[in-house]
């Protein structure tokens, strides 16, 4: 083992990355972890947390990262600031750069560098996010109970949102930019044999509307150019993620998407010494106990691996 190499680097500041770092440094790997350009993750978008074991009452998500961050610190992380832009994994150590000028080597690496929600690229949908719009249903729907929502999509993932928000909400929009959906066929049948989920066909957000207490419509334009405004109280993105694995796919196996793949139920690479853990190699669940326990995975994995070296 490289004397002058850190044992355990961890890139990502999610649930997934803290929980690494927490694990990694009970296991005395002395584990450095660069939080990027989102400290704390996706999850510091949203506002209160009523899902995560443990609150009762619910939980700032921002506090939670706090927390979660206080704790793998106190545990003897080294946390630092700090984006990675580059990474060398043809051999072990591996070699990582950050901010395009500071190199370390690494005899081990986890990757929870998350997977960012698509948005349409509105300001009025940045001005509303978090306070109406969002991009998890099952992180925020319980919030609209009794309400009108829209869902804007027409693959799986929107046809999935919708049929889970219809169980909560009053009303459920779907926004389809085509006159179809891509969703498989099941996935059709069920939203079309759901009575409250209505479609807009061939329709298009121009604007999201609201106030200062947050979203109150949203303004669409038909195909045929015709404009029109829907009352809704949430606005739901499900166009799909980005996985942030694009620096690591000249080494790292990864699906069609960008996902990374792992071995099994473990967080284990096609390269041996690098594990992924969270969102990044997650496109079923993005839920932040989940990404928790795939981090809790990751530095186990980690650890047996540097013990096998020895």
């Amino acid at each position: 083992m490289n004397e002058s190499a850190t044992k355990c680097l961890i890139i990502g500041s999610g649930p997934a990355g803290y929980t690494a770092a927490i694990y990694a440094s009970r296991a005395a790997l002395n584990p450095v972890l660069y939080e990027g350009l989102q400290p704390g993750g996706q999850l510091t978008t949203t506002t209160v947390i009523e899902n995560f074991p443990g609150y009762p009452e619910g939980v700032d998500a921002n506090q939670l990262m706090a927390d979660m961050r206080a704790q793998a610190v106190n545990l003897g992380a080294d946390v630092r600031p700090g984006f990675v832009t580059a990474v060398d994994l043809s051999k072990r150590p591996f070699r990582v750069t950050v901010d395009d000028s500071e190199t370390l080597y690494a005899e081990t690496l986890i990757i929870a560098t998350g997977a960012t929600a698509k948005y349409l690229g509105l300001p009025s949908e940045e001005k509303f996010r978090g306070f109406g719009v969002s991009a998890c249903a099952t992180c925020d729907g319980f919030f609209y109970r009794g309400k009108d929502v829209a869902v804007v999509g027409g693959g799986d993932t929107a046809c999935e949102e919708a049929t889970y928000l219809a169980h909560l909400c009053r009303k459920v929009y779907m926004i389809v930019r085509r006159n179809v959906l891509r969703a498989s066929k099941a996935m059709q049948e069920r939203v079309m044999n759901t009575p409250n989920i209505e479609i807009l066909w061939e329709c298009q957000t121009s604007e999201v509307l609201g106030d200062v207490s947050g979203v109150n419509g949203a303004r669409l334009v038909r195909k045929s150019g015709e404009m029109f405004d829907i009352a809704i109280d949430g606005f739901f993105l499900a166009i799909g993620h980005h996985p942030q694995s694009d620096i690591f796919k000249e080494w790292i196996a990864t699906d069609e998407n960008g996902y990374i793949l792992t071995e099994g139920k473990s967080s284990r690479t096609n390269v041996e010494g690098v594990f992924a853990a969270g969102d990044v190699q997650d496109p079923q669940y993005r839920q932040a106990i989940a990404a928790a326990g795939s981090g809790c995975r990751a530095a186990l994995d980690a650890e047996r691996f540097i013990l096998s070296q020895q």
